[in-house]
């Protein structure tokens, strides 16, 4: 694989453990972080480069990837980024935001000779930092095709879904599906605790069948538990259902029990879940 100047901006629980594996695989990095010292941390542990500003961040990129909070800051700083880019560069945006946004990005960069991929990821902290992130893209076939093996150095699987926005709009899936499956693993422990079962051994035997899922297996044992300090938080899998509610009230979908369940997330925001994580819907159910 051929080394390229990457420029990662965001280094939040994500993109510290991204922007590592970049380097690990041998690219040039550079980053960028709201918080310097977050920055400077990061360039010491992997031997890579840091600044202070975008702009000097991404200047000689090659590559810039970015991952930041959520429309309004991809606006900011992908604007920013574009503005001092070269041109044939690529910005590639694993942000969880809108469609819209994303096709605002594309066009941004095409009018400056610039490349746009959006490209959401899925497999949460575990997956980053292991290196196994799912990366769902929106764009242009050739250009993905010419940064796929970077976007590689911390994905198991990366896939071009379509003209831009597709990337953000598979996401919406993504977190449609995982509402209601940690939903119906919720009842179903919480049913399974009110019928005086061994949870833990149901689990260990419905999961080899029909209902196994990654939730099942990799949550269940610490919602027995009562243990959701890690993982997913409540308030940003809220960011996201309102993202796809959003865009399914455009598109003329009906999301049923995608809106009870992001009501259900506002009931464990109340118990002061803002920050747990998402598999914290069964607290609604026992407190």
């Amino acid at each position: 694989m051929d080394c390229k100047k990457v420029t990662f901006l965001g280094l939040g629980v994500m993109g510290y453990t991204m922007a590592g594996h970049l380097s690990k695989a041998g690219h040039m990095v550079t980053v960028f972080n709201r918080t310097t010292a977050k920055a400077h941390t990061w360039a010491q542990e992997h031997s890579g480069e840091y600044e202070v500003t975008v702009s000097a961040a991404v200047k000689e990129a090659d590559i810039v990837m970015m991952c930041v909070g959520d429309d309004n800051d991809v606006k900011a700083v992908g604007l920013e980024a574009l503005d001092n880019m070269k041109a044939g560069s690529v910005l590639v945006d694993h942000t969880t935001a809108s469609a819209e946004v994303a096709r605002w990005l594309y066009a941004q960069g095409k009018e400056k000779n610039i490349a746009v991929l959006d490209a959401p990821v899925s497999g949460g902290q575990a997956g980053a930092e292991n290196g196994q992130l799912t990366v769902m893209v929106g764009g242009d076939k050739a250009v993905f095709d010419s940064v796929k093996p970077v976007i590689d150095s911390f994905a198991r699987h990366s896939q071009l879904l379509g003209e831009s926005g597709s990337g953000q709009l598979a996401k919406m899936m993504n977190q449609i599906c995982i509402a209601g499956i940690v939903q119906g693993l919720a009842e179903a422990l919480h049913f399974g605790q009110n019928a005086g079962l061994d949870c833990n051994a149901v689990v260990d035997v419905i999961s080899k069948g029909a209902a196994q899922s990654w939730q099942m297996e990799n949550r269940a044992t610490t919602m027995l538990k009562n243990e959701y300090e890690f993982g997913f938080a409540v308030d940003w899998m809220r960011k996201d259902l309102g993202i796809a509610l959003d865009e399914a009230r455009r598109n003329g979908s009906t999301l049923s029990l995608t809106a009870l369940v992001d009501q259900y997330y506002a009931d464990v925001q109340k118990l002061g879940g803002s920050r747990w994580d998402t598999s914290s819907l069964l607290t609604r159910l026992t407190n």
